[in-house]
């Protein structure tokens, strides 16, 4: 046999790759398919929450005003800044909205009269926070509380510029000597009228917002409160008595529910911690801050806020952060509002 004759012929491996191509192909093509396919029934479960969810009809009732007026000294003031949960959208009665609760809470806790100035736009993501920001720093706040995320989760907002508006607000609000309290971003898994696998992508787009908001707030010098599903349970068992009308936003037992987790946050960033307020936490500890925001972001209601250990902020982890987590606040915690006085030099500057 010749040399030749002895070679072995490379026609065979020509279908060999053929064969292997074609397959990779059909793999691909059947990948990119069902990305489709999956995309497109996401785009299509959105536009059937945005059909079941009602829009926004009218503007949340104003609740800028001085409570606790019968109290003496100077008043504390205090802004709310954020999107519609901030604002209060979902209720009637201006005592209902979650800024109202608040600063009736402060000046009752504090015995002294708060002046409260609301800020927040239904609709707002994280990037409109600069302008709410300027606004606020024209009243020298003593405290800032901001509700915002969730409209960046349903807009695919990235979080890392989301984070990088918040924290740009909150390093201002700081630098103007304000105490900073965020309600992190809420579950949006909760919502009945997202169905599956929405809610799912919704939960957990949600989740990382609120995890990366703790790390970004708690670093710039502020504290967190995770709001979670609402704070859970009550919200999954009576969604018809915590949910507004709409079944997207709050009810008045939902905002009050919310406003009583918030409110022993606000106090201890203003330094009045007292015995009511230690004896409704439940547990805590000192963990890595990276640690601590997933912690909190799978538990609602959990404290963020940074501590020392030894002296020192940071670990081999990074920077040390303490949490709070407390017992579940009913509507009841937190005191009716008392009659207020409107500051007619604030109404309508939102």
């Amino acid at each position: 046999m010749g040399v030749a004759e002895s070679v072995v012929p490379d026609r065979p491996r020509r279908p060999r790759a053929w064969r292997v191509a074609r397959l990779a192909a059909i793999s691909t093509g059947a990948t990119v398919a069902a990305a489709a396919a999956t995309t497109g029934l996401l785009f299509g479960q959105a536009r059937q929450a945005r059909r079941t969810i009602p829009m926004a009809e009218a503007p949340p009732p104003r609740c800028d005003g001085v409570y606790g007026a019968k109290f003496p000294g100077p008043a504390l003031t205090m802004v709310i800044l954020g999107d519609s949960t901030a604002a209060g959208y979902g209720v009637h009665r201006r005592r209902e909205t979650p800024g109202a609760l608040l600063a009736t809470g402060l000046s009752r806790r504090l015995q002294r009269p708060v002046r409260l100035h609301r800020f927040a736009v239904v609709g707002a993501i994280s990037a409109a926070l600069r302008f709410q920001v300027e606004a606020a720093l024209d009243c020298h706040p003593d405290v800032a509380v901001i509700l915002i995320g969730g409209n960046d989760v349903t807009n695919r907002t990235p979080p890392a510029l989301a984070v990088r508006h918040l924290v740009e607000g909150v390093r201002a609000l700081r630098a103007a000597g304000a105490e900073v309290v965020v309600g992190t971003c809420p579950d949006l898994g909760a919502i009945r009228p997202i169905q599956p696998p929405l809610r799912w992508l919704a939960r957990r787009w949600s989740r990382q917002l609120a995890a990366a908001q703790t790390v970004a707030v708690v670093s710039a010098g502020g504290w967190t409160v995770s709001l979670g599903d609402l704070l859970g349970p009550r919200f999954d068992a009576e969604p018809g008595r915590m949910f507004a009308w709409d079944r997207f936003h709050p009810s008045a037992d939902g905002y009050a529910a919310a406003a009583a987790a918030l409110l022993p946050t606000v106090l201890s960033a203003l330094g009045a911690v007292g015995e009511r307020r230690t004896s409704l936490i439940r547990t805590g500890g000192v963990r890595s801050l990276p640690k601590a925001a997933q912690e909190a972001a799978r538990h609602p209601g959990t404290e963020v806020s940074g501590t020392r250990v030894r002296g020192s902020e940071s670990g081999p982890a990074g920077r040390w952060a303490r949490l709070r987590r407390r017992g579940f606040f009913g509507a009841a915690a937190v005191p009716q509002p008392a009659p207020t006085t409107d500051s007619p030099a604030v109404e309508g500057r939102t």
